[in-house]
């Protein structure tokens, strides 16, 4: 049994063909992400006082979730009309203690007494 090296050849060629494919779709990935951020942070600039993004990008390093989600909505309410422009430091954070108030829960714990004195 011999062993084919043009097979092994066209197997390396096509291996080298997909993942430049590969390459190529995830550098489109990324450059689309990097574009949809930077339309993202183009609107928060015009809808926000300078003050309001600094808080954001504060609270983007402790829980960037969180921030992602904050800047979403603020970007659909500032869309739709619902809140007044540009957005105050303050109305952030009435904003902030409402996202965190709903997402926080309150734990009751209750210590039944046992047998044992």
């Amino acid at each position: 049994m011999s062993y084919d090296y043009k097979e092994d050849e066209e197997l390396q060629e096509l291996l080298r063909k997909r993942a430049a494919e590969e390459q190529k779709r995830l550098a489109q990935q990324e450059a689309q992400r990097k574009q949809i951020q930077e339309q993202k942070e183009a609107i928060l600039r015009s809808i926000m006082t300078q003050e309001a993004r600094l808080r954001l990008k504060n609270i983007e390093l402790v829980k960037p979730e969180l921030a992602e989600a904050l800047k979403d909505q603020l970007i659909a309410l500032a869309r739709s009309g619902r809140i007044p422009t540009p957005i105050t430091d303050e109305m952030l954070k009435q904003i902030l203690e409402q996202v965190v108030g709903s997402q926080r829960r309150d734990f009751k714990i209750t210590i039944k007494e046992r047998g044992w004195k």
